[in-house]
């Protein structure tokens, strides 16, 4: 924090009754803005760079589905592995691990890289049927826009 030893008129000469010079205390603002502009910038430019959760790139239909309701998502990644709300999960316990996290889910979300191979995807499908789940699969709307200029 800084002061100055003028009364803000520019000329410092007016003193006080016993010949001190009279203190004016301001706030200097232009430090302050420095620092949370550089911290700005910094946010900005970390925000892009920090990535959360699964790497997945569902497949893109025609028409998606768009619901609110919150259940268990399952994730399979391009190399076949599961993922129970992005902890990984054995296929055997799956069934098992969505009874114990989500007391009262009947449906569940599958969503599966587009690149993932038909076997993990089938063997999820199957577990989850087999303990009585809905299986709902997640993707992605296709960009109608871009379609249409080519």
């Amino acid at each position: 924090m800084a002061f100055s030893l003028s009364n803000g008129n520019g000329n410092g000469r007016h003193r006080r009754r016993f010949g001190a010079p009279a203190a004016v205390s301001e706030i200097n603002v232009v430090p302050l803005v420095d620092v949370v502009l550089v911290l700005l910038i910094i946010f900005m430019i970390t925000a892009n760079v920090m990535e959360f959760g699964l790497d997945i790139q569902v497949p893109k239909v025609k028409r998606v589905q768009n619901t609110a309701q919150d259940l268990p998502v399952v994730s399979i990644t391009k190399n076949g592995e599961s993922f129970l709300n992005d902890k990984p999960i054995n296929i055997n316990l799956l069934a098992q691990g969505i009874h114990q996290r989500f007391h009262n889910a009947t449906a569940v979300y599958v969503r599966a890289d587009k690149e993932t191979p038909w076997d993990p995807i089938a063997q999820i499908v199957a577990e989850l049927g087999d303990a009585h789940f809905e299986v709902r699969m997640v993707t992605a709307p296709i960009d109608t826009a871009s379609r249409q200029r080519r």
